[in-house]
């Protein structure tokens, strides 16, 4: 098995935030350095509202509100203030809400990011750079050596007097010594430095942790568990008892066929012990798949734990149970050809071309705004989905997992992958967690034991699963913040909008997931994206 190293998200590092707050709707997308201590490149476009000025700044889960900075501003990139553009510095490690601070004549709002700052390359120093500093360092070596012999020997001489050779004798002795005591100290500082570098890649650098997927078959039907590394987890120093739930669910599972992406799933496995999760397995079709694993800490850091899995030959049982909340689709393999969609006349695409697919009761979902064949890196795109019944009318969507839709964008070779919500990229579990931390005054976080915390959230996933569609709808979307912007945002009830930049060029197929009439459907769109 490969584990595919991974920082929630896989190969798009980028953040990004769709929403309201107060008077204002933003659209909001934040490259966070690869390098830390960096800076984070922050972008901010208002989609509604007067905006004068715009403030961001980093508030660490460690440190909280009162050990943070104060506001770097951005600076508008037009004179209607439409878009400001800046940086702001993360200088520490975990965690990180970049809280923006927006102020126009309809008053202030405060928007908080959850963004993860976190080491995950390490620099070479460039040959243009190091050829200047070993010439320099050269040079100072030289002339700290000259200097020592001109000191035991020049500085005695008086004027007109000639060097004695038992002078000149000391005056070598003192620069073999000096270049010895400077040799010994360069080679402490390099083996200083090795050190450091060391600690920087064992420690400091960002390792996910592995885990070991795997599935069998027995009485309770066809089963997948994953295990996660202890061992790794004790060298990341991961709080496992202290996982918090996303949309309600502890983790969330995707799985994707490497070999042509024509089978997909999305599943939430139920925690068997801190190392150990476990969920119902669908009959897909045998074969090698990557699997993508959510989860969310206490602390607001959200990651992807990935591996790759083989799947057998399975055999339907139907003493099988699936939450009703898991669902998957089998369909045809990247590139098929798709059809353009017949639709009612309050159905017609605004973007062309149009591109629909069909969903498993009958029902379409169409991507009705996509700009070309070929799409662009760099580029924030809003991709818009409605969903049309048998007759091509408009379908309204259901909640699902508290909101209108989900999405996940995988590249085809498996090296980006993206779990999308209408309002970002960015886990509301996570946003939760700094919100909270933030308005706690105090400096240092404690945390409570970590059995009982365990057990609690335990307590309340199986709360929710006990709560009726309704219900539980309520609830997740309660505790979900800046979920009300869709409507103000021109959507219908059968529309769901994501907002998304591709981070590198490639082929990329888009699974979306809507509900209707209790069933949770799921469409897949294929897209080539070029270099901008």
């Amino acid at each position: 098995m490969i584990t595919i190293p991974a920082l929630a998200h896989v190969g798009s590092p980028g953040v990004v935030m769709q929403r309201s707050a107060g008077p204002y709707r933003v659209l909001v997308h934040i490259t966070p350095p690869d390098v830390v201590p960096g800076t984070a490149q922050v972008s901010v476009w208002v989609e509604q509202g007067r905006v004068r000025t715009c403030t961001v700044r980093p508030i660490y889960f460690d440190s909280g509100d009162e050990a943070s900075p104060t506001h770097d501003e951005l600076s508008p990139t037009d004179q209607q203030s439409t878009r400001f553009d800046g940086i702001v510095w993360l200088m520490g490690l975990g965690a990180t809400s970049v809280e923006l601070q927006l102020n126009g004549p309809d008053g202030p709002a405060t928007i908080e990011i959850p963004v993860m700052s976190i080491a995950t390359a390490q620099r070479d120093m460039p040959a243009i750079t190091a050829l200047p500093l070993v010439l320099l360092g050269t040079f100072l070596f030289v002339l700290m050596v000259t200097i020592v012999g001109i000191c035991v020997t020049q500085t005695r001489l008086r004027v007109g007097q000639q060097l004695p050779a038992s002078w000149q004798r000391s005056r070598l002795v003192a620069m073999g010594l000096t270049s010895t005591l400077l040799l010994l100290v360069l080679t402490g500082g390099r083996f200083w430095w090795n050190s450091r570098a060391r600690f920087y890649s064992d420690i400091v650098l960002y390792k996910a942790p592995k885990i070991r997927p795997s599935v069998e078959s027995s009485e309770l039907g066809n089963q997948l568990t994953i295990t996660i590394d202890s061992n790794s987890i004790r060298q990341q120093s991961r709080p496992l008892s202290f996982l918090v739930p996303d949309h309600g669910k502890l983790m969330h599972v995707f799985l994707v066929k490497m070999s042509d992406a024509g089978a997909f799933a999305h599943l939430h496995p139920t925690r068997l012990d801190t190392l150990n999760y476990r969920a119902a397995l669908p009959v897909l079709p045998s074969g090698q798949y990557r699997l993508y694993a959510d989860i969310v800490y206490r602390n607001g850091f959200a990651e992807t734990l990935t591996d790759t899995l083989t799947i057998p030959v399975l055999s339907a049982t139907s003493s099988t149970r699936f939450s009703s909340d898991d669902s998957w689709l089998i369909g045809q393999p990247v590139d098929a050809i798709r059809q353009l969609p017949k639709l009612d006349a309050t159905m017609a695409p605004c973007g062309v071309p149009a591109v629909r697919v069909p969903l498993a009761d009958g029902s379409s979902l169409v991507w009705t705004d996509k700009p070309a064949q070929t799409l662009e890196t760099n580029q924030m795109y809003r991709l818009r989905f409605a969903v049309a019944d048998k007759a091509g009318r408009p379908a309204p969507l259901e909640p699902y997992l508290g909101m209108t839709g989900h999405a996940v964008i995988v590249q085809t070779d498996g090296s980006v992958y993206t779990h999308l919500h209408p309002v970002g990229t960015y886990s509301m579990a996570a946003e939760a967690s700094l919100v909270e931390r933030i308005e706690d005054t105090a400096r240092v976080f404690r945390y409570p034991d970590p059995r009982q915390f365990r057990d609690s959230i335990d307590r309340y996933i199986a709360g929710l699963q006990e709560l009726s569609d309704d219900e539980r709808n309520k609830e997740l979307a309660g505790a979900m913040q800046g979920m009300d912007h869709p409507a103000s945002n021109g959507l219908h009830s059968n529309m769901v909008e994501f907002p998304y930049q591709f981070p590198q060029p490639g082929r990329y197929r888009i699974w979306v997931q809507v509900k209707r009439n209790g069933q949770v459907l799921t469409g897949a769109f294929d897209t080539i994206v070029e270099a901008d």
